[in-house]
């Protein structure tokens, strides 16, 4: 497996972790990732009105579950 943090070497060593440092780009792929996250994920944004309702995407999923199986429930007694 190749050194996924060779880009993250700085070319000399800082004694201080916060001092900047030089990141080498050079191989950078743009986009490497992008068809794997939007595989893996769903991102939906919530209106302002909705935020204190829908704090989480805990509080969005338990409301998108409860609201299927009350669609459930309706699709069947039809």
């Amino acid at each position: 497996m190749k050194n996924s943090n060779a880009a993250l070497e700085p070319d000399t060593f800082e004694a201080d972790p916060l001092e900047p440092r030089t990141l080498d780009l050079s191989k950078a792929v743009r986009g490497k990732y992008f068809e794997r996250m939007q595989e893996g994920s769903n991102i939906v944004l919530i209106a302002p009105d909705l935020m204190e309702t829908f704090p989480n995407s805990e509080a969005v999923n338990l409301a998108l579950r409860s609201l299927k199986d009350i669609a459930d429930r309706t699709k069947k007694a039809s």
